[in-house]
């Protein structure tokens, strides 16, 4: 039985594609796929991987967590289940963690090497989302702004712009925390609105398809932001319409140009140990259907979709990853 971890990341359409994975249990189900999102896994099924508080942190959870994990995958081996996919991007941090620190999933390694032993090495494949960084950090930095209330300082931004670390330390940290497992990479540009395609991707067979695309969690625009915030934030956010970006314009170029050369390492080979994805659907249309199937009410977006803005920036949009 197929074992995955689908990560993440954070801001990456992974509340989209657990959507997708909800919507469409039944249909896996048939077809011996269970896919657990977040709220059973926060619900105690993965207890103890993690350390907690003091005094509740020790080594009878880990074993706890781990004899909890093997009973759990072999009653679904019992009854027939071919693949597993566990779906939660909190796995690898949380994403406040990443925004106070300034540092991409710094405590990545010991964390995945936590799930390692909880599932006595069990773990077959691993599936990580990257996205652009300029837009992963904005996209973080905006979900977060209407509870923080903090507007990042330029001399943090400047510190996030020169940092070394990128997608490929992170899945370097990865692979070194499970060695025998295999790490599939899926980029937002590709898959965002496309979760079946992804999901298709991921397995090696076709999943079930849907109509419309999903688009859950959108960043927010700058008039929402202006309009949650207190007047002494809103009025430091600049003007426009579309979608906040703290960064310099030379900032996020090197944020661009950090993340091109993750995705060149990507399609190198990775050195042999990361597999780039891609979409297995691309060539019939942009959607996970025919085109000439109706988009129903599966659509998702509302107020964040672009059909507001010209052909230029809806392009532009698209291949920063914006979402």
């Amino acid at each position: 039985m197929r074992v995955i971890l689908h990560l993440g990341a954070h801001r990456c359409a992974t509340t989209s594609f657990q959507a997708y994975l909800g919507r469409k249990a039944q249909e896996l189900n048939e077809q011996n796929i269970v896919c657990i999102g977040p709220k059973r896994i926060r619900s105690g099924l993965f207890h103890g991987i993690q350390p907690g508080p003091m005094p509740m942190a020790g080594a009878t959870l880990q074993r706890r967590a781990r004899g909890r994990c093997a009973m759990y995958l072999r009653s679904l081996y019992d009854v027939g289940m071919q693949s597993v996919l566990f779906s939660d991007a909190n796995m690898m941090g949380r994403l406040e963690e990443n925004l106070a620190s300034g540092v991409l999933y710094a405590g990545i390694g010991e964390r995945v090497a936590r799930y390692d032993y909880a599932f006595d090495g069990a773990v077959t494949d691993v599936v990580v989302n990257i996205r652009s960084l300029d837009t992963w950090w904005a996209s973080g930095f905006s979900h977060s702004l209407e509870h923080s209330l903090r507007i990042p300082t330029d001399r943090f931004l400047a510190r996030i712009a020169g940092a070394r670390r990128s997608w490929r330390d992170v899945l370097t940290d990865i692979y070194c925390a499970m060695p025998g497992t295999r790490i599939w990479v899926c980029p937002h540009e590709v898959f965002s609105t496309r979760p079946a395609g992804q999901l298709t991707a991921i397995l090696g067979h076709q999943s079930p398809t849907t109509r419309g695309m999903f688009r859950l969690h959108p960043s927010p625009r700058l008039p929402h932001l202006r309009s949650a915030l207190p007047p002494r934030i809103a009025k430091v956010l600049p003007e426009g319409n579309g979608r906040w970006m703290p960064f310099a314009k030379d900032e996020a170029a090197a944020l661009r140009e950090a993340y091109a050369d993750d995705m060149m390492w990507l399609t190198g080979g990775a050195d042999g140990y990361v597999q780039l994805l891609d979409n297995p659907n691309k060539n019939a249309t942009d959607l996970d259907v025919p085109l000439n199937e109706q988009i129903d009410d599966l659509t998702l977006g509302g107020r964040d979709d672009a059909a507001g803005q010209d052909r230029g920036q809806q392009a532009a949009s698209r291949m920063a990853g914006a979402g």
